[in-house]
């Protein structure tokens, strides 16, 4: 198990390396809605999880001694909140504050883009799985709360858009 010093998640999100293909967590932080949509194997840095990746091999995995660093650090949170934001703005969506409580709303541009991911079967649905997890699981489980209660919005006023089958593990990963 990799120390604090030597993980690379946490060596990546103090923006001390990069990831496998050389980008830096800035660089992908300043990538347009269309690189973010179709580059996928960034999000597994991005938002890493405890289990392998199916489709990105050499994507590091999330170690007690990660969550350790996340928890200890405001700066590593800070930057995974700002990661988190900018997926929610790729989904349309926006983090507020409302009375000491993080809410995720639909931004002004939710309906021009859920047209790139609010489908039955849309690969983007996998990715929020994946955000709801990682987020919980390195520190901010008020943040993976609130997209779930958002997902639970979008799915109850579209209906048809989201299997059930993926609406389960939203709900596994956002409780």
């Amino acid at each position: 198990m990799p120390t604090a010093g030597h993980d690379p998640i946490v060596r990546f999100y103090n923006h001390e390396s990069t990831d496998d293909r050389g980008r830096s967590l800035r660089q992908i932080w300043g990538w347009d809605h269309g690189r973010l949509e179709g580059v996928h194997d960034y999000i597994q840095w991005l938002f890493p999880l405890r289990e392998p990746s199916a489709v990105n091999f050499t994507a590091p995995l999330i170690t007690d001694g990660t969550v350790a660093a996340f928890a200890s650090s405001g700066a590593l949170r800070d930057n995974l909140k700002r990661s988190f934001e900018l997926m929610l703005d790729f989904y349309g969506l926006a983090l507020v504050d409302q009375e000491q409580r993080l809410t995720v709303v639909p931004a002004a541009s939710f309906a021009a883009r859920s047209r790139t991911w609010l489908m039955p079967g849309n690969h983007n649905h996998l990715r929020l799985t994946r955000i709801i997890t990682s987020v919980r699981t390195l520190g901010l489980p008020e943040c993976a709360i609130a997209l779930f209660d958002r997902l639970v919005v979008i799915d109850r006023e579209n209906p048809g858009a989201i299997s059930p089958t993926t609406f389960q593990y939203w709900q596994r990963a956002g409780r």
